[in-house]
């Protein structure tokens, strides 16, 4: 099932190291219990573990994704709220990703949460606080090139708009 709504994913490749590491201490430990199958049991744990860590930590992050991509916009918002205040309490959880989480994207949860708060805004036709959070998001993270790239459309539409008569 496709999206009609644009989604930005960008892979730190360097983090999968410590992924391959940590599986392959997962699988060390099956080989110590169960020589003959622990590949398949490691790469199963290695798997579940994953997926639970990226389903059950981030949980309002995922949630506010799916109403996202389901174009309800407004409701998305308080979950990448909640999602934004997680990790800001939480930081290390966020800085260490590529390990906590098994996550290898390059942008952090805060930002992301920041940057979709900023889409959605601009969805529902504020751009006001669209334009607010993505100038939020690039005074946290001065190299997001989501915030840069939306501000400058922002700033073309805004010098190209016709001018209104009073």
């Amino acid at each position: 099932m496709s999206s009609k709504v644009p989604t930005v994913r960008q892979t730190n490749w360097i983090s999968i190291i410590p992924h391959l590491i940590i599986m392959g201490i997962i699988i060390f430990i099956w080989y110590l219990i169960n020589p003959e199958k622990a590949f398949l049991y490691g790469a199963m744990t290695y798997l579940v573990i994953s997926f639970s860590l990226r389903n059950l930590i981030p949980r309002d992050h995922r949630n506010g994704i799916k109403k996202n991509n389901a174009e309800k916009f407004e409701d998305a918002i308080p979950d990448f709220e909640k999602s934004y205040a997680f990790f800001k309490k939480n930081e290390w959880i966020d800085k260490y990703r590529f390990i906590t989480l098994l996550s290898s994207s390059k942008m952090s949860y805060r930002e992301m949460a920041l940057a979709n708060i900023g889409f959605c805004y601009s969805q529902i036709g504020d751009g006001v606080k669209s334009k607010e959070y993505y100038e939020r998001t690039l005074k946290e993270f001065p190299e997001s090139g989501l915030a840069k790239s939306a501000l400058k459309m922002m700033s073309a539409m805004e010098k190209n708009a016709p001018q209104q008569r009073v």
